[in-house]
């Protein structure tokens, strides 16, 4: 009679368990934010087997993150030399040794860096040169977070490599802002925009069945038409400006991509050559044999 009653509360207490997981699990699944929307695939000039970055656009793209990006986001894993090497936004082949080009050299004297008085010790500005990291536009993260109302600016090195979609993504954030819907409730200094990964469950009044795609964002728009004049005479279009800023990211994150592109079509090519010439020897050795 005791293991009868005891049998029967362990079977109550699982049914209980299970009955609640499942419950859980449905809240759940009700209460769950739909994805952010899918970026548009863009036609870059690098992708493919072959493909490879468009010097001008990566000049171009270079100048958007100096007079617009750089004001926030840090590059720190790049350095003005790599601006100048091969296959980067200022190469040119007169000058293999990049911290020669005087091109990267007066744009690295844009810039002060930190350095140490060698006779007093003291912390000293002075100009930047080719073998300086860019420096980042804040002395710390609280300082970063303090000048961005909380939000702490992601360094833009390995940007186009860290996140899912790449360049697509980072051309749909800069120019997906958009007004927010009725019944979504959107904090002073936050912008919404329908491709930033978010959950608007709690912000959002309306049909629950409907909550909008996105999230919530606090970089303010940081694009417009005719923001940045282009050397080259290309209409500054905020579209324009977002594609070449991109692909100037995807660069600084793959910045030898032109080179393995280059040695993968010359190794598809060898192995064809091989491939042919050992056919050819194979037809040669068992001509006459039976098989």
């Amino acid at each position: 009679m005791t293991l009868k009653l005891l049998s029967k509360a362990v079977f109550s207490k699982a049914m209980g368990l299970a009955l609640t997981g499942a419950l859980l699990a449905g809240g759940g699944a009700m209460a769950q934010a739909p994805h952010p929307e899918e970026p548009e695939n863009i036609q870059w000039s690098f992708e493919g087997p072959l493909g490879k970055f468009d010097q001008a656009q990566l000049q171009r793209g270079y100048k958007v993150y100096r007079e617009v990006c750089a004001a926030c986001h840090s590059m720190s894993l790049l350095s003005f030399r790599n601006l100048g090497d091969k296959g980067g936004p200022f190469y040119a082949p007169r000058y293999p040794n990049s911290n020669d080009n005087p091109y990267v050299k007066s744009l690295a004297a844009e810039y002060e860096v930190d350095d140490i008085d060698s006779e007093t010790g003291d912390v000293i500005k002075r100009p930047a040169i080719s073998a300086d990291r860019l420096p980042s536009p804040f002395k710390n993260e609280a300082a970063a977070r303090a000048s961005n109302g909380g939000s702490l600016p992601p360094d833009m090195s390995v940007l186009a490599k860290a996140r899912e979609g790449g360049p697509d993504y980072i051309h749909a954030i800069l120019t997906g802002y958009r007004d927010p819907p009725a019944g979504l409730k959107v904090d002073p200094g936050k912008f919404y925009n329908p491709y930033f990964p978010g959950d608007l469950t709690s912000a959002w009044s309306g049909d629950p069945a409907h909550i909008p795609h996105g999230g919530v964002i606090g970089m303010i728009p940081p694009l417009r038409d005719g923001l940045v004049t282009f050397d080259d005479g290309t209409k500054s279009t905020l579209d324009q400006q977002a594609k070449d800023v991109s692909a100037f990211l995807m660069w600084a994150a793959e910045p030898k991509l032109n080179e393995r592109h280059q040695m993968g079509a010359a190794v598809m090519i060898y192995l064809l050559l091989l491939s042919g010439l050992l056919y050819a020897s194979y037809r040669k050795v068992w001509k006459n044999e039976s098989h």
